[in-house]
């Protein structure tokens, strides 16, 4: 087994997070040979529900887990970190207008990109997840300036595919090709019966 890698997960108790860290404590995420060291991130008002993470984690008895570290404190969470997935960040709520959003997820990858700098791995690697992430992403490499510009990643192929499946669902096709799994472009795709 390779020596163990330090991956820093934000919202952890969150339902994104909570799926998250048990793929990579599992092997899903890094492969089934490399062992982690989980630090794992949320805001005070969810530490409860973090902590119960931790023992659920701990009852999986996951060989391929080193250590796990819960907080509420950012710099603790990113301390050495190799990956960062920067999966928390405040949700659009009914009424709410874009620009508020950015506003106050604005203020929290700020803070995350300088914490990241100054705390996190010299080879550390940051994938932001909460939305939007594109310009969270943005924001955070803006802020944390220590970390090299090639080291930060938003994941929009989740808005790709949430696009192309709510297209095919539209157009009554498959977003697959038959067989393999691949992406088809829709004008390709053959139409589904949901009868099988």
């Amino acid at each position: 087994m390779s020596e163990a890698i330090r991956v820093a997960v934000t919202g952890a108790a969150g339902q994104i997070g909570y799926g998250l860290v048990f793929r990579i404590a599992s092997g899903g995420l890094f492969g089934p040979e490399q062992r982690v060291r989980l630090q794992l991130l949320e805001v005070p008002p969810a530490e409860s529900a973090l902590r119960g993470v931790v023992m659920e984690l701990r009852d999986g008895a996951c060989p391929l887990v080193e250590d796990i570290v819960a907080t509420t404190d950012p710099k603790r969470a990113f301390e050495g970190a190799n990956w960062t997935l920067c999966v928390g960040s405040i949700p659009r709520k009914p009424g709410m207008e874009r620009a508020e959003l950015l506003g106050l997820n604005g203020k929290i990858f700020v803070q995350q990109g300088k914490d990241l700098a100054e705390v996190a791995a010299s080879d550390a690697k940051v994938l932001v997840v909460g939305n939007p992430c594109n310009t969270n992403a943005w924001i955070a490499k803006q802020s944390g300036k220590g970390l090299p510009a090639d080291r930060w990643f938003a994941m929009t192929r989740l808005d790709e595919n949430r696009a192309k499946a709510r297209l095919a669902e539209k157009a009554g096709v498959a977003v697959e090709s038959p067989g393999n799994g691949d992406a088809l472009p829709l004008a390709t795709a053959q139409p589904r019966s949901l009868l099988g």
